[in-house]
C-alpha cells in the first residue's frame, strides 16, 4: 500500500489511517453550501436596516442574542440609544405636525419661522445620522456570500445589508445566513431571487401544475396570447438565475473549492400576499405548492432538498391568519409532504414586531419621525421592520437545520 508515493506495508494500522486522513484534509476544501431563497415583494425585503435596533426594546434571550449576531458586543448600541432618538423624533413631530409639517407651512414668515425651520433642521439631520449609525453597525459576513435579485436591486458579494428593495433594506436573506453561519461550518452562499407582486398559481407556477387557463375576461382581452405565454415566467426566471450562479459559482463565493464543489442544502420559500384575490388562486394554492416542490427538487436533481414554506402572517394574530385560505393552503402543503420528506412551515405572523405596530396604530403621518425610527413600510410588508425580518429569517434557519439532520 502507498499514501502520496510513501511505502506503508510495515506501518500500524493506525499510522496508516493517520496518514490517509492527513493526506484527504490536505488536498480537500469543504463544499459551499448553497441555500436558495425565493418568493414576492416580503422575499424581496422592504425594512430598513436601522429598524433592526428596535430590538433592543425586547428582553426576552431570543432577542438579545439576535442583537448580538448582528451588531457585537462593542456597537456602543443599547436599548438608551433607541429610547433617547425616539424622545428627539417627537420633539420633531410635535413641531411640524409629522410628514405634511404643517405647523411650519401655517407659520407667518418672519424670524420666529425661521428659527424654527433652523431648530428643525437640526433635529432631523441627526435623526438621518441615528438612522446611519445603526445601518454602519450592522454586521457584514466574511464566511457568508449571496446573489440577490431583489426586484431590481441586483446585487452579489458578502452578506450585509443592502439585499433588500434597496442598499438600505432587509428581507429575511440578512438573518437567514447570519444564523446558518452559526449552526454549520464551512463556506456558504445564499441565491436570492424575488420578484413583488408574483402569484404561485401564475408567475411562479411550477410546470407539472399543467397549462394556465385563462378566465374569461382574459380570454375576451387582446392580450390572451401573452398571458398565456406569460404563465410560469418568474418560475423559469428564478431557474435561470439559480443556474447561472451555479454555472460560475467561484464568482459568488471565493472559497469554492472545484473538487469539493457545491452542495444546495435547502431552498426557502416566502410568498402568498397575490394569490389572495382569486378563488382559483387561493384554493390550489396547496396543489400548486406541492407540484414546485417536486419540480425544484427535479430541477436541481435533490430530490430530499430540505424546503421551507414561509407562511403568510400580514393577519398579525393566529385568528386571522387562520381565516387565510392561502396561509392554510401553505399549511397544508407542508403537512402532506411531511418533516419526514424535510418539507416543514414556519408561521411569520409569530415573529410580528408588536412594538412596532403600537407606533403605525398612533396614526404614522402625525407621528412620523417616531414612526421612522421603529418601521418603514405598510402592513402588507410587515411593516418594514427590520427586528421582525431578523426574527424570520432566524426561525428559517431554525427550521432549516433540522430539515438537514
Amino acid at each position: 500500500w502507498s499514501v502520496t508515493g510513501v511505502q506503508t506495508c510495515a506501518l500500524p494500522i493506525f499510522a496508516l489511517v493517520t496518514a490517509v486522513l492527513m493526506s484527504t484534509s490536505c488536498v480537500a476544501g469543504e463544499p459551499v453550501r448553497v441555500f436558495i431563497l425565493a418568493g414576492q415583494s416580503n422575499t424581496v425585503g422592504h425594512a430598513r436596516a436601522h429598524t433592526i435596533a428596535t430590538l433592543f426594546a425586547s428582553e426576552t434571550p431570543r432577542d438579545q442574542e439576535l442583537l448580538n449576531m448582528v451588531f457585537g458586543n462593542d456597537s456602543g448600541l443599547s436599548l438608551d440609544t433607541l429610547e433617547k432618538q425616539l424622545e428627539q423624533s417627537k420633539k420633531i413631530d410635535a413641531l411640524t405636525g409629522g410628514i405634511s409639517n404643517d405647523k411650519i407651512k401655517n407659520m407667518e414668515e418672519g424670524p420666529d419661522k425661521k428659527a424654527l425651520e433652523t431648530k428643525v433642521g437640526k433635529l432631523k439631520e441627526a435623526h438621518e445620522a441615528y438612522k446611519q449609525k445603526i445601518s454602519d453597525a450592522c454586521k457584514i459576513s466574511d464566511r457568508v456570500y449571496i446573489s440577490s435579485t431583489a426586484d431590481r436591486n441586483k446585487r452579489s458579494g458578502k452578506l450585509s445589508i443592502g439585499y433588500g428593495a434597496d442598499q438600505k433594506k432587509i428581507g429575511p436573506e440578512y438573518g437567514f445566513g447570519l444564523s446558518m453561519a452559526e449552526k454549520i461550518d464551512g463556506p456558504i452562499l445564499l441565491i436570492k431571487t424575488s420578484w413583488g407582486g408574483k402569484s404561485l398559481h401564475y408567475n411562479f407556477r411550477p410546470p407539472s401544475a399543467g397549462s394556465y387557463e385563462l378566465n374569461e375576461k382574459e380570454k375576451s382581452g387582446d392580450k390572451a396570447e401573452e398571458i398565456a405565454k406569460n404563465a410560469g415566467l418568474n418560475y423559469r426566471m428564478m431557474n435561470e438565475s439559480i443556474h447561472e450562479v451555479l454555472a460560475n459559482i467561484g464568482e459568488y463565493h471565493p472559497e469554492y473549492d472545484p473538487e469539493a464543489g457545491y452542495e444546495i442544502s435547502g431552498f426557502v420559500w416566502f410568498q402568498g400576499f397575490n394569490d389572495q384575490f382569486s378563488d382559483e388562486f387561493r384554493d390550489n394554492y396547496k396543489d400548486n405548492m406541492i407540484k414546485f416542490i417536486g419540480d425544484v427538487r427535479d430541477e436541481y436533481a435533490v430530490p430530499k432538498m430540505p424546503f421551507i414554506i414561509g407562511v403568510l402572517g400580514t393577519g398579525v394574530t393566529a385568528e386571522k391568519v387562520a381565516e387565510n385560505a392561502v396561509s392554510l393552503g401553505q399549511r397544508a402543503a407542508a403537512e402532506a409532504m411531511g418533516t419526514e420528506n424535510r418539507v416543514a412551515s414556519v408561521e411569520s405572523y409569530t415573529q410580528y414586531s408588536h412594538y412596532s405596530n403600537a407606533v403605525f396604530q398612533k396614526g404614522w403621518p402625525a407621528h412620523y419621525h417616531e414612526w421612522d425610527t421603529v418601521g418603514s413600510d405598510r402592513p402588507y410588508h410587515y411593516l418594514g421592520s427590520g427586528a421582525f425580518f431578523l426574527r424570520l429569517g432566524d426561525a428559517f434557519a431554525d427550521k432549516m437545520e433540522e430539515l438537514m439532520e
